[in-house]
């Protein structure tokens, strides 16, 4: 079975670095990847949060997309 993980997609319109800008929505990725289900690229040194906190309100702005995968790949 596939181990899953929250990565960190940031909000770099103010020209910062990654990591410097608010959190723009929460992906899942698997298997520690830096991409996300829905195909987003993703920086390795994004922060991360463990799959258990997805539904809750850590997790939020989640993706939508990562969303529909992630339960489609685990129900």
């Amino acid at each position: 079975m596939p181990v899953y993980e929250m990565r960190a997609e940031y909000d770099t319109e103010d020209g910062g670095p990654a990591g410097d800008g608010a959190v723009r929505a929460w992906h899942m990725v698997q298997d520690g990847a830096a991409t996300g289900l829905c195909g987003r690229g993703l920086s390795p040194a994004a922060a991360v949060q463990p799959e258990d906190v997805w539904g809750t309100p850590q997790a939020q702005p989640f993706c939508h997309s990562c969303g529909a995968l992630y339960l489609r790949q685990t129900a």
